[in-house]
């Protein structure tokens, strides 16, 4: 587990799990995690980052849609794990 902060920018926390990444092929990402150096990180570990660019990028960046959709049953899968965390602690 690695916590920080608050109102810390997403990649700041990923900088220091880098190095403990498992062997994956691919990794989605928010537009949180759009910067130059995750990005390069990844590639040179071999991992493919489908990160979509921030809004304010002048070039858009070039991802794969249909996989970053994938993220949507991530996100859903860790929302219905909060729902019941209290079912789960409550019981004897």
């Amino acid at each position: 587990m690695f916590i920080t902060a608050g109102q810390v920018i997403d990649y700041a926390g990923a900088r220091a799990l880098l190095g403990s990444l498992p062997n994956v092929k691919w990794l989605l990402g928010d537009r949180g995690h759009d910067a130059g150096w995750f990005k390069k990180a990844l590639k040179d570990k071999g991992i493919h980052a489908y990160i979509p660019g921030r809004k304010q990028r002048k070039t858009p960046i070039k991802y794969d849609k249909r996989r970053y959709k994938r993220k949507n049953r991530i996100e859903i899968m860790f929302g219905r794990l909060k729902d019941w965390r209290p079912a789960m602690t409550d019981a004897p």
